[in-house]
């Protein structure tokens, strides 16, 4: 609810204890192996006095987080840690450690490389879509030429400019395809929007360079959609295009 719950005392195990601090909200950890939004941090000597921590009989699988000081790498904070819980344990030279060490940076190599294999993915996908569009744009624009055949013809014969005709034509495709892109941003941003309702644990949004670079994409594949049938208008014979029908 809305109660502030600092200063207050909680009962644990039957042991009043009180609340000093509480961490901010932040959702489930990205592989759902942890609801940190659920969890509560006591004293090491609490924990011992109501649970026996070797066996984990109240508090499940016992985990300790360190974080390595200044100047210290983590192959000689893995030696020293492992030389710690060995000697703890009471482990002979030649047995085997019965507990695990892991890294942070391991989980985040893993994500790298599953995040590297799906930006191919959608590299892929993306070069295809950019493939069919252009064909598609291009495609309008050679309709567009062929029906604007005779004005192509009077518009030279009362002295138009091959580069005025290119241009165009080269403006429109353009424009095209920039109304198509801007289209798909307001998609991105009502989707980003509605997703960023749901509380997932992490922000998603549409940054100004996602923007800019939704821009520049829609302009290139305009120029390179409209460019042939462009320079194909432009080169008309304005005799030829006035008699076309």
């Amino acid at each position: 609810g809305n109660i502030d719950p600092l200063g207050k005392v909680i009962k644990l195990f039957g042991r009043k204890l009180q609340v000093i601090g509480v961490l901010e909200k932040s959702g489930e950890s990205l592989i759902g192996i942890a609801d940190f939004d659920n969890n509560l941090f006591v004293s090491y000597e609490f924990a011992k006095k109501v649970s026996n921590l070797k066996s984990n009989s109240a508090f499940g699988n016992a985990m300790l987080a360190v974080k390595a000081s200044n100047g210290i790498s983590n192959d000689a904070l893995k030696d020293e840690l492992t030389g710690v819980l060995r000697a703890h344990r009471r482990l002979k030279p030649k047995e085997e450690d019965n507990f695990a060490l892991n890294e942070i940076s391991i989980m985040q190599d893993v994500f790298q490389s599953i995040f590297s294999v799906l930006n191919i993915i959608g590299l892929i996908i993306g070069g295809f879509a950019i493939l069919v569009g252009i064909f598609s744009v291009a495609n309008i624009m050679f309709v567009s030429v062929k029906e604007r055949t005779n004005i192509i013809g009077i518009k030279k014969a009362l002295g138009a400019k091959r580069y005025i005709i290119l241009m165009e034509f080269l403006i429109e495709a353009i424009i095209l395809c920039l109304l198509g892109g801007l289209l798909g941003l307001v998609f991105v941003y009502a989707l980003t929007a509605i997703i960023s309702m749901m509380d997932i644990g992490f922000d998603i949004y549409l940054s100004t360079k996602n923007i800019i670079s939704g821009i520049l994409w829609s302009t290139s594949i305009g120029i390179l959609s409209g460019l042939i049938p462009a320079m194909q208008a432009s080169a008309m014979d304005p005799v030829e295009a006035i008699r076309s029908k």
